[in-house]
């Protein structure tokens, strides 16, 4: 398994492989208990762990190189849960990291994502450089509340109306065009008229 082939998915726990993407989704496998399934784009985001970057004191880093730097380290992983800990840890495995800008719920993700790499015996490896652009410059991962970008739903209803209006007008149209044709029609009427009034 390739870690280029990682991805999170909002929502959801742990880590994912990218088995295949489809237009409205992706095919994934789940780390933890190996179960594929379909994840549908229009629920969920997903981001690819390459992607990501971590805030520093200098420059973002790729999450690849926390995870390196947790790889070499001597230091235990402490519990996820206890954010204290979790800290702590981080101060010492990467201490440029800039903990006020990566909260401790990102941290708490880190460590189990790490776990769960170690677990499955991934290389850490970051297989090429990501395009500027396409890279995820946050405290560790994408904003949730961040969806794809996609024509919203609202631009059909939209236009629905205008459609709609076309006939509209045409029968309004055509009821003036009968208007004038009776019109025509009550003129033409009275020299008739006329001529039998004479005739008498």
């Amino acid at each position: 398994m390739e870690y280029s082939k990682l991805i999170s998915v909002t929502g959801l726990p742990g880590l994912f492989e990218l088995v295949a993407s489809k237009n409205d989704g992706a095919i994934v496998r789940s780390l933890d208990d190996k179960a594929t399934k379909f994840v549908s784009s229009r629920v969920h985001n997903f981001s690819h762990l390459e992607s990501i970057e971590v805030y520093t004191e200098g420059d973002n880093v790729n999450l690849a190189d926390v995870f390196l730097a947790m790889q070499n380290s001597s230091e235990a992983l402490p519990n996820e849960k206890d954010a204290a800990a979790v800290k702590k840890y981080f101060e010492k495995v990467y201490p440029t990291m800039d903990f006020d800008r990566v909260y401790a719920s990102d941290m708490k993700k880190m460590v189990k994502w790490f776990d769960v790499l170690s677990k499955n015996n991934i290389e850490i490896k970051v297989s090429e450089e990501v395009p500027e652009g396409d890279e995820e410059e946050t405290g560790e991962t994408p904003d949730p509340n961040k969806q794809p970008e996609e024509k919203p739903k609202v631009e059909e209803p939209v236009a629905t109306p205008a459609v709609e209006a076309k006939p509209k007008k045409a029968k309004a149209a055509k009821a003036k065009k009968e208007e004038v044709e009776g019109e025509g029609a009550a003129t033409e009427s009275k020299p008739k008229a006329a001529k039998k009034a004479a005739n008498k």
